[in-house]
C-alpha cells in the first residue's frame, strides 16, 4: 500500500481494506440481475473489480470488469444483459499491491474433466506459494497470480469422481482463511474454512438458495437470512435440495473480530450478532475504560459512527457530527501533486466549524494504521477551533499484519508496532489517546474476556496470535495473495 500501481496515494495509504465479497444464487430466473444487486450491497468489501459467472443452456457466461459494480454492470453496460441463466456466482475485490490485473478478476472459471467450475473466494491461502511452486514443477500452467487458481489446479488433479469430493480433496491441502462459493453446471457450493475466519451466510429468496458474504446482500433483493454457514462446513445446493457436509477436522472457531469493528456493513448480521449493535457496545466499553472530560463526542465518519454513539450514550456526553464526509469523492479526481497531497483528508472530510469552535471533543475512530490520516484529522479539528482533542479508538492497537484476507501494511509500517501509546499520542497531536483493551473488546462482544488458551475470535492483527499456519511467510517467501504478482 505504498505507492503501488492501483493505489490511490491520497485515500488508500492509511486504512485497512477487506479484499473480497462473494455472492451466489441457485435456480432463479433473474440470477444474473440479482447477483448484480447482491454485489452492489457488498461493494464496501471491494472496489477494484467485479465479476459474475452464470450458467445457461449448457454453457457458462462470464462478465468480469475493473471498477465498481455500478460501472461494470450499470445501464451504460451490456454486461448484465449478457448474464443469462438461472444460476450465478459473483465477486467483488479490492487490490493495491501488484496492480489490478484483469486476469485476477474473479470468479475464476475452468473446464475440468467432468465439467466446468467457477469459484469466487474471500480470504487468503497461507501456503499458496508453496503449493503453486510444486504445481508448476509438475507442469501446471497458471493463468493468473490469484491464490484461488491454486484451488482450481488442485481440484483438477484430484482423482475423486464427484466434483464436490474433488473440491474437498483440494481444500484439505490448503492452509489459510477462505469462504468459497463455487458454481458447476448442476450445483452451487458454499464452503468456509475450518476456523471460520471469513464470513459466509445462507439465505433464501422464494425457494432459491443464496450464499453471500454478508446478510446485507440478502436484504437488498428481499431474501431472508437462514443461517451462517458453519466453520468447516460444505453446503451443496442442487436439484435435490440442500445437503451439508463436515469433511475437515474440527478446529477452534476464530471468526475475524475486525468484521465487527470495521469491515462489515453496520446493517449486517454476522454469527447472530448485529454489527451495528456490536459497534455501539464497543463504544460503550471504550467509554468506561477511557473516559474524557469533554463537551461532545464526534465520530470519524462513517465507520466510527456507531462506536461514537455508544461512547456518547455511556459517557453522558452529547453526540455531534463534528466532521462531515463527502460521499461523492472516491478515487482521486485530479493528479495528486506534492503541493496538494496534504489536502487528501479534506477532500473526504470537512470540519463542522460551528460545532467545534472552543469545544473539548472526543474523536472516535475504528483504528489507527500508519497514523498519518489520524494526525491530519486531529490537525483539521484543531484548526477548526477545537479547544481539546481526545482521540479514542474502538479497536486495540494494530500491531501485526493480517495474512488471512485483509490488506494491511507490513508490520514494520504499523504505528502501534513502532510506538507505545504515549508516542502515538504525540505523533497524531492529540491531547489524549486511548484504545479499547483486548478484554474490553471481548466483553463488548458478549465474552467474559480474552482467554489466552481459547480466544473466540481471530485477533492476530492486535495480538500476533495467528491461529492458522503461515507457511509462505515462515518459509521465507512473501505472501502470495489475491493481490500479488509473482516475478
Amino acid at each position: 500500500m505504498t505507492g503501488q500501481e492501483g493505489e490511490d496515494p491520497i485515500f488508500d495509504a492509511d486504512t485497512l481494506h477487506e479484499e473480497c465479497g462473494v455472492f451466489g444464487i441457485y435456480n432463479h430466473a433473474d440470477a444474473g440481475a440479482l447477483s448484480v444487486l447482491g454485489l452492489h450491497a457488498l461493494q464496501h468489501r471491494g472496489q477494484e473489480a467485479a465479476g459474475i459467472v452464470t450458467f445457461d443452456n449448457g454453457q457458462f457466461i462470464a462478465e468480469r470488469h475493473k471498477g465498481l459494480v455500478g460501472d461494470a454492470f450499470g445501464r451504460k453496460s451490456d454486461a448484465a444483459k449478457n448474464l443469462k441463466g438461472n444460476f450465478a456466482v459473483g465477486h467483488v475485490r479490492y487490490s493495491t499491491a501488484g496492480g489490478s490485473n484483469h486476469r485476477n478478476i474473479q470468479p475464476i472459471f475452468a473446464d475440468l474433466a467432468g465439467g466446468g467450475i467457477a469459484i469466487a473466494h474471500n480470504g487468503n491461502l497461507t501456503n499458496a506459494h508453496v503449493l503453486r511452486s510444486e504445481l508448476v514443477e509438475q507442469g501446471a500452467i497458471f493463468q493468473s497470480t490469484s491464490d484461488t487458481e491454486t484451488i482450481v489446479h488442485l481440484t483438477a488433479r484430484s482423482t475423486k469422481k464427484r466434483i464436490v469430493d474433488r473440491l474437498i480433496d483440494a481444500l484439505v491441502q490448503v492452509e489459510g482463511a477462505y469462504s468459497l462459493v463455487a458454481l458447476t453446471s448442476k450445483k452451487l457450493i458454499g464452503i468456509r474454512d475450518p476456523h471460520g475466519v471469513r464470513p459466509l451466510v445462507l439465505g433464501d429468496l422464494d425457494g432459491s438458495p443464496i450464499f453471500a458474504s454478508e446478510s446485507c446482500a440478502l436484504d437488498i433483493i428481499g431474501a431472508h437470512y437462514v443461517r451462517d454457514v458453519k466453520p468447516g462446513e460444505v453446503v451443496v445446493v442442487d436439484k435435490d435440495g440442500i445437503t451439508s457436509h463436515f469433511p475437515f477436522a474440527p478446529q477452534p472457531h476464530r471468526f475475524c473480530v475486525f468484521e465487527y469493528i470495521y469491515f462489515a456493513r453496520p446493517d449486517s448480521v454476522m454469527e447472530s450478532h448485529s454489527v451495528y449493535d456490536a459497534r455501539k457496545s464497543i463504544g460503550q466499553v471504550l467509554a468506561a475504560e477511557a473516559p474524557a472530560n469533554a463537551d461532545m463526542v464526534i465520530p470519524v465518519p462513517d465507520s466510527g459512527v456507531p462506536a461514537a454513539l455508544g461512547y456518547a450514550n455511556a459517557a453522558g456526553i452529547p453526540f455531534e457530527f463534528g466532521i462531515i464526509r463527502n460521499h461523492y469523492v472516491g478515487r482521486t479526481f485530479i493528479e495528486p501533486s506534492e503541493s496538494i497531497r496534504h489536502l487528501g483528508v479534506r477532500l473526504k472530510h470537512s470540519p463542522n466549524r460551528a460545532k467545534l469552535k472552543g469545544k473539548r471533543v472526543v474523536l472516535v475512530d475504528d483504528s489507527i494504521v500508519r497514523g498519518t490520516t489520524s494526525k491530519k484529522i486531529v490537525e483539521m479539528v484543531r484548526e477548526a477551533g477545537a479547544a481539546e482533542v481526545h482521540f479514542r479508538v474502538s479497536s486495540p492497537p494494530t500491531t501485526h499484519s493480517c495474512f488471512y484476507g485483509v490488506d494491511t501494511p507490513n508490520t514494520g509500517e504499523l504505528l502501534a508496532h513502532r510506538m507505545d501509546v504515549e508516542q502515538m499520542r504525540r505523533f497524531i497531536g492529540a491531547d489524549s489517546l486511548a484504545f479499547i483493551s483486548m478484554d474490553g473488546l471481548y466483553r463488548a462482544m458478549g465474552q467474559a474476556g480474552r482467554a489466552a488458551a481459547s480466544p473466540r475470535f481471530c485477533d492476530a492483527c492486535f495480538s500476533g496470535d495467528y491461529p492458522i499456519s503461515l507457511t509462505d511467510v515462515s518459509g521465507g517467501t512473501r505472501q502470495l495473495s489475491l493481490l500479488a504478482d509473482v516475478a
